[in-house]
């Protein structure tokens, strides 16, 4: 008779490096001096990048494309806990994760400027495709995670969304399989505060995000996005779980989208000005980098040029991507399926006399 609590869950959250760069050494993951610069050049060269393709599309040699400006702590942080026989199952923002985990700069220009070959991954790269639509690469990484558990490896998948992928009924499918077949999957949720044009404050009535693992069975934590060595950590301790065969892991990242949702919107017509330069403080390079000034593992003149190694290097991905002859319009129906249907024939047959006609676009 009466009542009694059944469950009582919390959600912590979890933050190694201050906005001045100063840590709780109890706190620091282990890392070399190495890897701590490594962490550092990877996060300058990946906006490097997305500053780089912004330009390119608004020059037309690039098509629609999304920036992580502001997010690299939580792209690389991540990417940089993954173990080699770990998956990466990413989003459309996440060029940062990306390269950490080793894709070619050249194979990611390729994606945002309409070639697919971007895609044709080497074996060695454990990355599935990029995925545009919102949520739906979820359930794909529960089935990898899946597939891993059944044949006995120690291995786990880690897969990213942003906030708005919670209200998608792909993510709660994933995690509800996810917990009851106990799987090795790191949700990895990069809360950047804006789903297109609705902000998080309406996005759930839900406290934390992280809370939404606890309804599934598993643990959830929420983690300064813009700290890098929480975000390892994080990533670390949640992966280490996994394998052991403990299930899998919420991991809500802190985090802000500086940049628009993608070059076809105007984040000016809906964000407040105020809230965007609240964040620019939060930086996630600066942070880093006051830290290793701090520690003396880096000096003034090495952050000028890291930069300018990061400018050469972008460059030189450009350079190759552009170099590279462009796909044949008749491709997407040569590759659609093994063999061409009646209907994919009748529909080359007319592209070729189109481009007869007209000649092959220049983009």
């Amino acid at each position: 008779m009466g009542t009694k609590t059944v469950v009582q869950e919390k959600i912590e959250y979890f933050q190694v490096m201050d906005e001045n760069g100063r840590v709780d050494k109890k706190l620091m993951p282990r890392l070399s001096k190495q890897q701590m610069l490594e962490m550092y050049k990877l996060m300058v060269q990946s906006r490097v990048f997305d500053n780089k393709s912004f330009s390119l599309q608004r020059q037309g040699r690039l098509g629609t494309y999304a920036q992580i400006l502001g997010q690299e702590a939580s792209d690389v942080g991540s990417s940089m806990a993954l173990g080699k026989n770990d998956w990466l199952v990413p989003t459309y923002r996440n060029v940062a994760a990306l390269i950490a985990a080793g894709m070619e700069m050249k194979a990611i220009l390729q994606y945002w400027g309409g070639d697919e070959r971007g895609h044709a991954l080497p074996t060695k790269h454990k990355i599935l495709p990029i995925s545009i639509p919102i949520g739906t690469q979820t359930p794909h990484a529960v089935g990898i995670a899946w597939a891993i558990l059944k044949k006995k490896e120690k291995a786990g998948v880690i897969v990213h969304f942003g906030d708005g992928a919670t209200s998608t009924g792909d993510f709660h499918e994933a995690m509800n399989f996810a917990g009851v077949f106990n799987v090795p999957c790191v949700f990895l949720c990069e809360n950047n505060q804006w789903a297109i044009s609705v902000p998080r404050r309406i996005q759930t009535s839900s406290k934390t995000l992280a809370q939404k693992a606890i309804a599934y069975g598993f643990e959830g934590i929420q983690v300064d996005g813009n700290d890098v060595f929480a975000v390892y950590s994080a990533t670390k301790d949640a992966l280490a779980k996994a394998y052991a065969g403990k299930g899998p892991t919420m991991i809500e990242c802190l985090t802000y989208r500086m940049g628009h949702h993608t070059t076809a919107d105007d984040a000016t017509k809906y964000r407040p000005k105020k809230e965007l330069e609240l964040w620019a403080k939060k930086d996630p390079i600066k942070r880093l980098e006051k830290f290793l000034l701090k520690e003396r593992m880096l000096k003034q003149n090495d952050v000028g040029e890291i930069a300018k190694q990061a400018e050469e290097e972008v460059a030189k991905a450009v350079t190759d991507y552009e170099a590279t002859p462009k796909p044949k319009p008749t491709d997407m129906f040569d590759y659609l399926f093994e063999k061409r249907t009646m209907q994919l024939e009748e529909q080359r047959q007319l592209m070729e006399k189109y481009l007869e006609e007209e000649g092959e676009p220049e983009h």
